[in-house]
């Protein structure tokens, strides 16, 4: 390594954001017993004293990555509420049942990284989901859907992307839409109904 490259990355900015960003890798993969400072290292491309440094102990390390899902998940969930803002409420189920197809595919390793962290939780209040989450996807749906359909889709949310993701094959709008079309019809039974 030259002196130029160690002295750019010695004054890198974003390492703590890179660190926070790997720290979310060895979770999805095989859980928050897998991170540590170590399994960050070369993942982000810092030193170990590097790491360290930004996170004194794996308390620190393990809060980064379960802070960072939380923080992209309210920025989505705010982005959705906007995109839906002038939709209908049978709608804005569509969209959530839109929702429960991604997680198969491209919103797998998030989702992932959300359920390990909810179990973790059960052990180690700690580790789980910031507070903020609830009140969040609370206040992005409640305009839509009113207050007691929005308490009921959060859980309902968790329970069918659980369902999606451990289907034996993933389920897609071309090869299976009567997939959706289940997935629509559970959410528009539960949420519908509770409008007030």
């Amino acid at each position: 390594m030259t002196e130029k490259a160690r002295r750019t990355r010695r004054h890198d900015a974003n390492r703590r954001e890179r660190i926070a960003e790997v720290a979310e890798e060895p979770i999805a993969e095989r859980g928050p017993e897998a991170l540590t400072h170590r399994a960050i290292t070369e993942r982000a491309d810092v030193s170990l004293s590097s790491t360290t440094y930004h996170f004194a102990d794996r308390e620190a390390l393990s809060r980064a990555g379960p802070e960072r899902a939380a923080e992209r998940f309210a920025a989505f969930v705010r982005h959705w509420a906007g995109t839906h803002a002038e939709t209908t409420p049978q709608e804005a189920v569509g969209a959530l049942a839109d929702g429960v197809m991604s997680c198969p595919g491209e919103g797998r390793t998030a989702m992932v990284v959300e359920y390990r962290l909810h179990a973790a939780a059960l052990r180690r209040p700690g580790c789980g989901r910031r507070r903020a989450c609830p009140r969040t996807t609370a206040e992005a749906l409640a305009p839509l859907l009113g207050p007691t359909a929005t308490a009921t889709a959060a859980p309902l949310m968790t329970g069918l992307r659980l369902h999606a993701m451990n289907a034996p094959r993933p389920p897609t709008r071309d090869p299976r839409p009567a997939t959706r079309d289940e997935i629509l019809t559970v959410l528009t039974r539960a949420l519908l109904p509770l409008r007030a």
